[in-house]
């Protein structure tokens, strides 16, 4: 039997083969007792279709006038002479030696600077020409230590130059083996820390801060102030007879010393409400010592004007908007700034953090720390002792200036920019700067190395210059207790897996690990906890004994009671080593200042000599009710009342504010 299979035609007509051995054909159709067919592949042109699709043909056809080049390099040239070049270039192509001419002429792939950080020093070499280095990120095994009190600070030596050239070109890598030890390349520190000056009382430490010149600018201050107040009441017209600030009178240092002594004592000896410290009463509620040391109307107007700068020279045009807000308080910043640093000399390891001085009312440069005891308030940047918590430099906050920043300088930023002004002044020193994750950055601990300085703390992951490969792990992609790292020589990371996922910054601890009972940590997260706590523990000392009060209507006076009270804490730690409690200090520091600065008998001349005010002429006749009466330079009416500074006759309510307008 002959059997016939259709080629593809242009009619779709079949042409008859005979062939002498038939074959079986194979049935692509689906079997008659298949319940779930499957989809068949139609590998056959349809017998219905009209116009079956053309073959491809993968030969070049004899009757094309014009065949497509092929890609075949030798048949390429069947068509035309053949040069030199081509004839070599043909009997060469795919060889070794073809492929090593090509090779000398491309640039080489270097490997990505993140990615060698993962490398062996031999993988290295071999691969360093490889573009595809995949990172690596099995955890090194850490060397635990023994658990230590103390944070790891051994005698310190020279550290290694390993500084780039360019300043902010990090080369990531792995640790060595074994890994330098931390006091090998830790900064020498050979300071003598501790007071500067001798001191064996607490009113001498005291009075060292707040010496005779700052008390006498405030003395000045506040004695223009008070008059400026009573002018701008009286021209307001909110003066009465009866008002307080009638009774002003100016006062002088020793009087504003047993002013602080009165609110040190209110610290000590703690009640809700103010008058309440002036109870004399026979029960056991009263403070009768108050009294006897100054009134509660003269406690009142101290209060009310005291003042540290003059109104009058604050020229907005002059001054920034951080500085503007600032100007009143700022004589009090600047000189306290001064003396911290001048009485004492820092440790090597200091804390830099922030602290908040409550305010609840409206202000421009309130800040909201959810992790302060205030929450919300005055934020200042602090640089603290980390062992003691002496204050020895801060900045308050009231806005950023970035008209210096620098977008080649990533150090020119307002929080690296913080940083090295709070430092100033003690660079190539050796200092060990414990910060969190607000403040550094890998950009800012290479500065810092290049002042003399370490820096170790906690790292945000997002920061400039952080490897990716570290920047993108999360908490799934680690185990607990797992520790990946890198280093560019000067400057290392270290990402640690506990209960989340932290990132750590430093400049000498390396990838070293401490076992303290069934935890493993890195040695750098230890010592981060022992000594980044130095403006914390400065908080809570002063906690014990506020001076601020609650409520406060102007916020520049609370934030000066704040600062009074931190300046008493720092003259303890003058004292500290003469085995004197907290407690203890502050009394005899109190009594120390009455017994030195006797606040004399209130002047009988009131603000009358030098202030304008309303007032009425006495009884002519104790035993009448009957006062003298002139007649008023305005109106010429007769009348009892009269300005004190001019000694005329006038109306209180018609005819004094129309007169000192005029005149």
């Amino acid at each position: 039997m002959e059997q016939y299979v259709e080629c593809g035609s242009s009619s779709g007509a079949s042409t008859p083969k005979k062939t002498s051995t038939p074959k079986k054909r194979r049935n692509l159709s689906l079997r008659s007792n298949d319940s779930t067919p499957k989809k068949r592949r139609n590998l056959s042109l349809r017998s219905n279709d009209s116009t079956p699709k053309k073959r491809r043909n993968l030969s070049p056809r004899s009757d094309d006038p014009s065949p497509k080049k092929r890609r075949n390099l030798i048949n390429s040239f069947s068509n035309r002479p053949r040069r030199d070049s081509e004839i070599t270039t043909a009997l060469n192509y795919g060889s070794e030696e073809e492929s090593d001419e090509e090779e000398e002429g491309i640039a080489e792939l270097a490997v990505p600077r993140i990615a060698r950080m993962f490398m062996d020093e031999d993988d290295a070499e071999v691969n360093e020409r490889s573009a595809n280095a995949t990172l690596e990120r099995s955890p090194q095994s850490p060397r635990p230590a023994d658990c230590a009190s103390t944070p790891a600070s051994p005698t310190p030596v020279s550290p290694t130059a390993m500084e780039p050239s360019n300043k902010f070109q990090f080369e990531w890598r792995k640790f060595s083996t074994p890994q330098i030890e931390p006091h090998l390349r830790r900064e020498p520190f050979s300071q003598i820390s501790g007071p500067t000056v001798s001191f064996t009382r607490p009113y001498e430490a005291f009075i060292a801060i707040w010496d005779r010149e700052i008390m006498e600018m405030i003395v000045r201050e506040t004695n223009i102030y008070a008059q400026q107040l009573a002018t701008t009441m009286l021209e307001n017209g909110t003066i009465g007879p009866s008002s307080r600030i009638t009774r002003w009178h100016d006062t002088n240092v020793n009087e504003l010393y047993t002013y602080f002594a009165i609110v040190l004592a209110m610290g000590v000896v703690i009640k809700t409400r103010l008058n309440e410290y002036w109870n004399t009463s026979n029960d056991i509620f009263s403070t009768p010592g108050f009294s006897t040391k100054m009134s509660l109307d003269r406690f009142y107007l101290l209060s009310a004007c005291l003042h540290f700068n003059n109104n009058k020279d604050c020229n907005s045009a002059l001054l920034t908007r951080p500085q503007a807000k600032l100007f009143k308080i700022k004589p009090i910043i600047d000189h306290l700034n001064r003396k911290f640093s001048e009485l004492y000399s820092l440790s090597q390891n200091v804390a830099l953090d922030e602290s908040l001085t409550m305010w609840k009312g409206w202000l421009e440069i309130n800040q909201f720390i959810p992790n302060k005891a205030a929450k919300v308030g005055i934020k200042t940047f602090e640089l603290c002792e980390s062992q003691t918590g002496y204050l020895w430099r801060f900045e308050v906050y009231a806005g950023h200036d970035t008209s210096a920043f620098q977008e080649d300088d990533p150090v020119s930023g307002k929080v690296p920019a913080l940083v090295l002004r709070l430092l100033n002044g003690l660079e190539h020193k050796g200092h060990t700067i414990w910060m969190d994750n607000y403040y550094n950055s890998p950009s800012l601990a290479r500065e810092l190395k290049i002042r003399g300085f370490d820096c170790a703390g906690t790292l945000r992951t997002n920061r400039q210059f952080v490897p990716p490969e570290l920047a993108s792990i999360t908490k799934n992609d680690m185990i607990v207790g797992q520790l990946l790292g890198c280093t560019s020589g000067d400057v290392d990371i270290v990402v640690w897996r506990d209960k989340n996922l932290v990132a750590f910054i430093s400049t000498y601890h390396a990838l070293l690990a401490t076992k303290c009972g069934d935890t493993v940590k890195p040695t750098v997260a230890q010592d981060y906890n022992l000594n980044m706590g130095g403006v914390d523990r400065k908080d809570q000392q002063l906690a014990m004994y506020p001076l601020e009060r609650k409520r406060h209507k102007v916020w520049y006076k609370k934030f000066f009671r704040r600062l009074l009270n931190a300046s008493v804490l720092n003259s303890y730690i003058l004292l500290k080593n003469q085995s004197w409690a907290h407690r203890q200090f502050r009394k005899a520091l109190i009594t120390d200042l009455f017994t030195a600065h006797r606040a004399p008998a209130p002047n009988s001349k009131t603000i009358a000599t030098s202030v304008h005010s309303p007032a009425q002429y006495s009884f002519m006749n104790p035993e009448k009710t009957d006062r003298l009466r002139r007649q008023c330079v305005v109106c010429k009416k007769r009348i009892s009342t009269y300005c004190k500074a001019c000694q005329l006759a006038m109306c209180t309510y018609t005819c004094y504010e129309p007169y000192h307008t005029a005149h």
